[in-house]
């Protein structure tokens, strides 16, 4: 008998599915589904996993943040725990009848941590079970099959690589963050999270809001002429910035008359533009973030259509589709798509379908690509934004090249140089397939040197230079990458996190005041924490133990000794780091004006615990307001309407931001909801 475990419950359903050709029975042990068929006289059970089962944690004896010193953690071993008891009962029961255990859960790092978790319990409960393990990056019948007719041993390097990344990630999180909150005050739901990932990632964006803040704009004067013939079109003075007044005036006074520009100069010349690479995580989630939603909420939907077999796996680095990788088969899906089935024609006529090659190539998963044809009706509206995406970033990759045609006419208005610039597609190419191309095509009409072209009219206009663009989630996400910030697994989460813990406003990303205020303490007296070299080397070290060149224990001893390290210096200054804290902290506390008094009304708690809006100026003002206890409270800039309090937004993990005023019986907040 053989027991087949899979890293979730849809996952073990499609597989059980496939394997049994559809005839597996549902059963339910400990209120877990299982699947069951037999085939050739042998008995398999198929369970899905809700991903780690087990969690690794300090000891109940060091729970108690006020008589525990953060420092000591460090040198404590977590313990692993069970996070998911009624999956390891109904393991434990299922183990019992088998002899032979399949990991089928996902083939990556956590994939095969979670693998080990499931296989501990089951040893445990059967020390004599025979262990096997299946790879496969798609859930497709032809790939399950092939999988589980050359079963593998598991991978103890990645196992080891997992673990550490817990381990550290941890110790590092829970001693940090213990340490930060208590300094500055902020325990219980208010705490201070600190992380080995999140914190250099938020110093980027408080970095980036410093560039943004400090950033003094220069106004500067642009001169345009609408031109006609046949068709409207515009140029530009040659110079493009005028930065004195003086110097736009006195062009406009020499062109203020003119009714004809003379076509001096034509130069065309033309660019390839190739197809762009095959999808990457980091790839998929820049281009994902463009449909409207978040990364991590792209990368659950992604995992969904893995899951139900429409798309691979969706964690790959890999840029390169793998020679196993049948072009024309999966073409073939889609040849009778409404609206994919031209497109496909066109590209299973070209005798050489050639795919384009990223820089990354990795031999663990293919990039990202459609496995199965599925059409809009099936799936809801943000899956198929997603599928549409994966689709045609495939098909963009068999495409052949864009030819552009880039021209610079150049004008003479009374003896002032204007420029007109066009871009023409002479060949879309792959861009015909792929709407996510960055191409914005302008055109102007044929001319001939020397022609006069109709001035409809100059105009100038005042403008300022503007600051540098905040991160959007998809360029954050690359900029992870380059500095070796997380993984491909685990960055859309970390973004997620920053914003749960009220570090990040999401839309657009802008650091909050507590964010600034733990970047700004923490770079004074523990810069290292907000810095990517040294998280980028653990990660290096983390790889070097999934490809079996590093001991584990050993990266495991010199994160703790880099941990030391920090906390040296962090007592040596525990008094500044309070001081600085809980001085940063203040605007953040800050909801707006007393209406009674013109105070600050202020979030404070009570002896119990719980959250309430209070005045500065107490006791001469006395007026105070009960606040929502769950969920971040951003404050907002306007008062309101009806009664003068401070208006704010309630921030809750899944769901749209509310906009309520603070005076709860207030007639704004019936008219809201």
């Amino acid at each position: 008998m053989t027991l087949i475990i899979c890293e979730k419950n849809n996952a073990a359903k499609r597989i059980a599915h496939i394997l049994s050709g559809g005839k597996a029975r549902s059963n339910s042990k400990f209120k877990r589904p299982y699947y069951s068929y037999e085939e050739k006289g042998e008995k398999f059970d198929i369970i899905g996993l809700r991903g780690h089962i087990v969690a690794l944690d300090y000891p109940e004896e060091y729970n108690s943040w006020r008589k525990v010193k953060p420092k000591d953690l460090v040198s404590i071993d977590p313990i692993l725990v069970d996070k998911e008891k009624s999956i390891i009962r109904a393991l434990r029961w299922l183990s019992k009848n088998h002899n032979e255990t399949i990991i089928a859960t996902d083939f990556d790092r956590e994939g095969e941590l979670i693998g080990k978790e499931a296989l501990d319990v089951i040893m445990d409960a059967n020390s004599g079970m025979k262990e096997r393990r299946v790879h496969f990056s798609s859930l497709t019948r032809n790939e399950i099959i092939s999988a589980f007719e050359k079963p593998l041993d598991m991978d103890w390097n990645l196992v080891d690589a997992a673990f550490t990344r817990q381990y550290v990630d941890l110790v590092w999180g829970v001693t940090l963050t213990r340490f930060i909150s208590l300094t500055s005050g902020k325990v219980g739901q208010d705490f201070l999270s600190v992380g080995r990932v999140q914190t250099p990632t938020l110093s980027l964006l408080v970095e980036k809001e410093a560039e943004i803040e400090a950033f003094k704009s220069q106004k500067y004067w642009v001169i345009k002429a609408l031109l006609n013939k046949g068709v409207d079109f515009q140029a530009k003075h040659k110079k493009g910035h005028f930065k004195k007044e003086e110097d736009m005036k006195r062009v406009m006074e020499q062109v203020k008359d003119a009714k004809q520009a003379r076509v001096m100069n034509l130069r065309f010349t033309k660019s390839n533009r190739y197809p762009p690479s095959p999808f990457s995580t980091t790839l998929f989630l820049k281009d994902a973030t463009k449909l409207g939603m978040s990364a991590a909420e792209a990368m659950a939907i992604a995992e969904d259509l893995y899951t139900r077999g429409y798309i691979s796996y969706p964690r790959t680095d890999n840029t390169v589709y793998p020679k196993g990788i049948d072009i024309r088969d999966i073409l073939g899906k889609f040849s009778s798509h409404k609206e994919y089935g031209e497109y496909v024609k066109e590209l299973l006529a070209k005798n050489d379908l050639r795919p384009s090659r990223g820089k990354k190539q990795t031999t663990d998963h293919p990039p990202i690509y459609p496995t199965k044809c599925v059409t809009p009706e099936k799936l809801e509206k943000k899956q198929q934004k997603i599928y549409d995406l994966v689709v045609r970033r495939f098909l963009a990759t068999l495409g052949d090249k864009c030819i552009l045609e880039k021209g610079n006419i150049e004008f003479d208005i009374k003896t002032e140089p204007f420029i007109s610039k066009s871009l023409r597609v002479v060949q879309p190419g792959w861009t015909k397939y792929y709407r996510f191309n960055g191409i914005r095509t302008s055109n102007v009409p044929e001319l001939e040197k020397d022609e006069m072209v109709t001035i409809k009219e100059i105009e100038s206009k005042e403008k300022e230079t503007k600051p540098p663009a905040r991160y959007n989630q998809g360029n954050l996400i690359g900029e992870m990458e380059k500095l070796g910030l997380g993984t491909k697994s685990t960055r859309h989460s970390i973004i997620q996190k920053l914003i749960q813990r009220n570090f990040l406003n999401s839309n657009p990303l802008k650091p909050t005041e507590s964010g600034k205020a733990l970047i700004s303490t923490m770079s004074k007296y523990s810069e290292p924490i907000t810095r990517s070299e040294m998280t980028s080397q653990l990660e290096e070290d983390m790889l070097k133990i999934a490809e079996g060149k590093m001991d584990w224990v050993k990266v495991s001893e010199e994160s703790q000794k880099m941990l030391m390290d920090i906390f040296k210096v962090l007592e040596e200054n525990v008094t500044l780091i309070r001081n600085n804290l809980r001085e940063a902290l203040k605007d953040q506390n800050t909801l707006g004006e007393c209406p009674q008094c013109q105070g600050k009304m202020l979030i404070r708690r009570s002896r119990r615990g719980k959250r309430f809006a209070g005045c500065s100026s107490y006791p001469q003002c006395k007026n105070t307001y009960p606040l929502p206890q769950y969920g971040g409270i951003r404050p907002k800039e306007e008062k309101c309407s009806v009664c003068g309090s401070p208006v704010v937004n309630i921030i809750k993990k899944g769901k749209k931001p509310w906009e309520i005023c603070i005076n709860m019986g207030c007639e704004y907040n019936k008219n809201e909801g």
